[in-house]
């Protein structure tokens, strides 16, 4: 039987609980978050919607359950910065490798592109080499490496930066577009 390919949307605030139910395992469970308290629906759907006014939320869905989810966040909160992201992804912890964070990724990109992001940053907690393998498939190359960055189930851990870039640097860059003006522009 081929497994089928999972369905993306955007995320709505009512997704909050089942994204709290995916989020919880790595928060209580592993160092691959440095969050301690796992945060529940209500804290997850105030992220979606403070989310979704600048950078694309997106979940995988199959059969109504949600498999996962991927979204861009601020790397530094400067203007400066608005061509840079940092990305998220969290898939069930059943559902690894059936391409449900391949195809959240490529999504992802696609949406930054539009919004003229020309990179993209992901903070892995080190050593996690099946997120190092998965950004590597999309052409991440690892870029910093900090040490004995979080304290978390008894330990310390590093952290690595790997960078990806979506365009070249066009000078001046095109006017980065907010994920909601994007919406916007898409509806009409």
């Amino acid at each position: 039987m081929i497994p089928l390919l999972p369905v993306l949307r955007l995320a709505v605030p009512e997704d909050g609980p089942a994204l709290a139910e995916i989020y919880r395992p790595y928060v209580l469970e592993t160092p691959i978050t440095f969050d301690l308290d796992p945060p529940d629906g209500a804290e997850f759907a105030r992220r979606i919607r403070n989310t979704l006014a600048r950078y694309p939320y997106l979940v995988a869905c199959q059969g109504g359950r949600i498999l996962g989810y991927a979204y861009a966040s601020a790397f530094k909160n400067r203007a400066a910065y608005d061509w840079s992201v940092e990305t998220s992804i969290y898939v069930r912890k059943d559902c690894h490798g059936q391409g449900v964070g391949s195809a959240l990724y490529t999504a992802l990109e696609t949406a930054l592109a539009r919004q003229h992001v020309l990179r993209v940053n992901a903070c892995i907690t080190d050593p996690n080499p099946g997120s190092v393998a998965f950004h590597e498939k999309f052409g991440y190359r690892l870029c910093a490496h900090f040490h004995d960055s979080g304290f978390k189930l008894g330990r310390w851990w590093d952290v690595i930066w790997m960078e990806k870039t979506l365009g070249g640097p066009a000078v001046p860059p095109p006017p980065f577009v907010p994920f909601g003006e994007l919406i916007h522009q898409k509806a009409r």
